[in-house]
């Protein structure tokens, strides 16, 4: 054993001088991938979640069946009040309902919360009341949040009117007596957005800090880090067929080399010259692309190193099938430029569908890149990404399994 790893040591030194004087292989390597990265990460810069204000628009419905506007007037300045301590900083505005509902129409307004004109009385006095969401059905995502909102709304009014009658049981007032200090309070705190006196319940929102600016470079250096290393890896079979069509390995196993020496030589050497790409890569995108590693570096740097060795073993595996010169290189960028995409390298696999999502799991670069993105997109911790860690070490050691055994010397 010792006789084998020394023997595959040498080996793949040899090729790793060879190819630091190829000086298109190392730009190809090293430099190239950065392009990719640079021009995606500036298209793409522009994309993904702002720290927007959302602003909802209320209407409160004219008075009607009983009501008078004294009351209605009063609904809507405590409907405010409570809508802005459950918005969340939210702008909150509210309209006439026809001038509400003339603008949706219009085209103006994506949507509004509806409030019957006794609404207040109704949660005063114990009834139930119900809240419309109209919308125009153009902008699903303005839709949703307001739909998301009312229903919030929906919680906070039921559980204020739940809160309102049990203070009034244990005090031994009325509701509306109660009412008076705690809508009151309610409306004066958000004209004036200072604290009131008035004995009602407070709800205090403290906002934690700023999104912070999405970074695109978080899945497309990933990305493209892995179609690289693979890219690299690939085309070594090229160099490994130009050898074997030369006799080189004949003559090496003349001179005593075993054959499994020169398998385990090619696989460092590709692995050597990964590893070196994957560091480059990390240190240049957090230096200078601002990359995050997330809540776990170790894990990103498990899932870099395991890829490197599977791509490493595919590579010799590569070598193991293919014949010609010709052949190895062809099938080595048709591969890589197959699996990429396949992959995930090219694009981020959680805005495809499904089934292509399922489709990636059949290559390591699928595991890799789902991996990269749980740790750096979603904050992923450790132990949630130990399978991919697994899956890439049973793809490399298949890959370098099958290498071994249709690892061929001769070009006959």
């Amino acid at each position: 054993m010792s006789t084998i790893l020394r023997q595959a040591y040498i080996l793949a030194a040899k090729d790793t001088k060879i190819f630091f004087k190829d000086r298109f292989a190392v730009a190809f390597s090293f430099l190239f991938p950065f392009l990719f990265v640079i021009g995606f990460s500036l298209a793409l810069s522009g994309q993904g979640p702002d720290d927007e204000v959302l602003e909802f628009t209320l209407a409160v419905e004219d008075a009607g069946g009983g009501v008078s506007e004294e009351t209605r007037a009063r609904g809507v300045q405590a409907i405010q009040g409570l809508a802005a301590e459950n918005g969340g900083g939210s702008i909150i505005t509210v309209m006439e309902y026809a001038d509400a509902l003339a603008a949706v129409e219009d085209g103006e307004l994506p949507g509004f919360v509806a409030f019957p004109a006794n609404f207040t009385q109704n949660m005063v006095e114990g009834k139930p009341s119900t809240l419309r969401v109209i919308v125009t059905g153009e902008t699903p995502d303005r839709e949703a949040a307001l739909l998301g909102f009312a229903r919030s709304l929906a919680v906070g009014f039921s559980d204020m009117q739940i809160t309102l009658h049990a203070i009034a049981n244990l005090s031994g007032q009325t509701p509306s007596d109660l009412s008076e200090s705690v809508l009151g309070a309610t409306g004066a705190q958000n004209e004036t957005s200072s604290e009131s006196d008035a004995g009602g319940i407070a709800f205090v929102i403290e906002k934690v800090g700023d999104i912070e600016p999405f970074n695109a470079s978080n899945f497309t250096l990933p990305g493209y880090l892995t179609m690289f290393v693979f890219f690299a890896a690939a085309l070594s079979a090229e160099a490994i067929a130009r050898e074997r069509q030369s006799h080189t390995l004949e003559r090496l196993m003349s001179n005593g080399v075993r054959r499994e020496a020169i398998v385990t030589g090619k696989f460092f050497g590709t692995a050597f010259r990964g590893l070196l790409q994957i560091l480059v890569m990390w240190i240049v995108g957090i230096l200078a692309f601002g990359i995050d590693l997330g809540a776990s570096p170790v894990a990103v740097v498990l899932i870099s190193g395991l890829m490197v060795l599977s791509s490493a073993a595919f590579g010799v595996l590569l070598a193991s099938l293919v014949r010609e010169v010709r052949a190895a290189s062809m099938a080595g960028v048709l591969v890589s430029l197959v699996l990429a995409p396949l992959g995930g390298c090219w694009w981020p696999l959680f805005i495809t569908p499904q089934w292509m999502q399922s489709l990636a799991k059949i290559t390591p670069h699928g595991w890799a890149n789902d991996g990269f993105n749980k740790l750096l997109l979603f904050g992923a911790e450790f132990a949630d990404v130990t399978q991919t860690m697994f899956v890439l070490a049973a793809f490399g050691v298949a890959f370098l399994a099958v290498a071994v055994w249709r690892f061929r010397l001769s070009a006959m």
